[in-house]
């Protein structure tokens, strides 16, 4: 088969893939519940897939981009604020009032909130035709301070009143984000981007795939918490939809507030309200108490589609047909 037919086959399977991305998701969290010991065998290769997931992403990111924005650094000052600080805030705050008597939930919330942007907000910025440089620059900066912010950000909020082992997880943050994140952006300057647009059209319908499977290994670790008969599951459910749309919301009166044009509102609401739920999902099985697995867990459900529904209550309708993966 020729190589230009092998490429247009791959695109089809990964826009296919794409569309239903969603639905991949909601599958792989059923499976994992319903068949644990189907996907928990893959439990010891989760850093290595979720790491290829991140390098493919990566693959888009360009360094040149990160100059065409420091040079009005404030809305990478605001996003840092509102981002790293505020939300984290607020999510403490009211998961504290809601599950106040049930401090590991609350680490899960605070951890999921913590958590660098998905390298996947730049699809929805492009769909909604926003500010490319600020969304690259923002997601390779979130990016690449994960490990100390990520830590840090727990510690403060947490305290004491949780153990957890911080250089664990700023370790594993370097190994699944940090490195491949590098090794992308490097790989995509060097050849000038002609390497990520020879590989890409073969290896993005594997990161979908790999991301089904992280996802329903994670979940199969956590299969006997995640009982749809339990009223803390569905609280906990409301609670992760409450939080994105509100993170939402305030990201956008955010934006009018300083009197951003639609480009960058576009960027900075995508980049700063979505998160990179199943690096969250993986750090809380591996470091955090069992159930603050729970909110990344039930989180990943309900983040895409309630981007789908809050860009185009903000931005109006896209005109394709597109969904991007997480």
């Amino acid at each position: 088969m020729p190589t230009n037919e092998c490429a247009d086959i791959s695109l089809r399977i990964n826009r296919f893939l794409e569309r239903i991305f969603p639905l991949l998701v909601s599958l792989g969290v059923i499976l994992g519940v319903v068949l644990p010991w189907v996907f928990i065998g893959l439990r010891p290769y989760v850093p290595w897939l979720f790491g290829t997931v991140t390098l493919v992403g990566a693959l888009k990111l360009r360094v040149r981009e990160l100059g065409k924005t420091v040079s009005s650094p404030f809305p990478i000052l605001l996003f840092f604020l509102f981002a790293r600080v505020f939300l984290p805030l607020i999510v403490f705050a009211l998961s504290s009032l809601i599950f106040r008597n049930n401090p590991d939930i609350v680490a899960g919330y605070v951890l999921l909130y913590s958590i660098p942007a998905a390298v996947t907000s730049f699809i929805w910025v492009t769909i909604f035709k926003g500010d490319h440089a600020l969304a690259l620059t923002l997601i390779l900066l979130d990016t690449l301070l994960a490990p100390v912010v990520v830590p840090g950000t727990v510690r403060f909020f947490l305290g004491a009143g949780i153990n957890l082992d911080m250089m664990g997880m700023a370790v594993s943050l370097i190994l699944m984000v940090v490195i491949p994140t590098v090794i992308g952006v490097t790989l995509n300057e060097a050849s000038r981007g002609k390497i990520p647009a020879v590989v890409t059209p073969y290896i993005a319908p594997f990161s979908k795939i790999a991301m089904f499977l992280v996802i329903a290994a994670n979940v199969a670790a956590v299969s006997h918490q995640v009982r749809f008969d339990n009223p803390w599951v569905w609280l906990i459910s409301a609670v992760c939809v409450g939080f994105i749309v509100l993170s939402f919301i305030c990201s956008r009166f955010t934006t009018l507030a300083v009197k951003f044009n639609r480009e960058k509102q576009v960027s900075f609401l995508f980049t700063s309200c979505l998160r990179n739920s199943a690096a969250a999902m993986t750090l809380a099985i591996r470091y955090f108490p069992e159930y603050a697995a729970l909110p990344a867990v039930l989180g990943v459900l309900f983040q895409q589609n309630s981007a789908a529904v809050m860009g185009r209550a903000f931005f109006g309708k896209t005109g394709r047909d597109e969904t991007p993966p997480r």
